[in-house]
């Protein structure tokens, strides 16, 4: 029995063992909503023009070729332009062990953008141990690169000053019962 249990890693299975096709439902004829085509789409979502998709899709940056922040001298004016937007792509960065989104867990400590555009994070983690170091400075490097209004962006990884529950918003620290 245990070997039947086991044979789709396999792909083997045990002649006396009993097959059983999956029942399933019949499909619904499409409604009327459903008539204009858009149902046989398998990519039923379009991204609206003024999306930077490329940026979402582009091979991530070799890590071992030490890219450095193409920044120019920073930009207050166009830095106040594109914090409030940069913000917004941030807090939907979420550490896959705490379901807060980065912003609020304060990991975020600069965000800076240079005339041409270029926006440079810089941000911490809440541990130099934590096993989604890579992920999240990716994900958010590209959810900003998606940004319109941005050229390129980069996240820099900082220490100094280390993090501590201190730093989380308040909407954070009642989400996770620090208050």
């Amino acid at each position: 029995m245990v070997m039947g249990l086991f044979s789709f890693l396999t792909g083997s299975k045990k002649e006396d063992e009993p097959t059983s096709a999956p029942t399933a439902e019949p499909t619904p004829p499409p409604s009327s909503s459903q008539a204009d085509g858009w149902a046989n789409d398998p990519t039923p979502f379009k991204a609206p023009p003024a999306w930077n998709t490329e940026a979402l899709t582009a091979p991530r940056p070799d890590s071992s070729s030490g890219e450095k922040p193409q920044m120019g001298e920073i930009d207050p004016a166009v830095t106040a332009e594109l914090q409030p937007k940069v913000v917004e792509q941030l807090k939907t960065v979420f550490d896959p062990e705490i379901p807060v989104d980065i912003y609020e867990l304060g990991l975020v400590y600069d965000i800076a953008a240079d005339a041409a555009r270029h926006v440079l994070v810089k941000m911490t983690l809440t541990s130099p141990a934590c096993p989604s170091a890579q992920q999240i400075p990716s994900e958010a490097r590209y959810k900003i690169k998606a940004l319109p209004d941005v050229t390129d962006a980069w996240v820099e990884i900082v220490w100094d000053p280390p993090w501590d529950k201190d730093r989380m918003s308040e909407a954070a620290k009642l989400q996770l019962g620090f208050l």
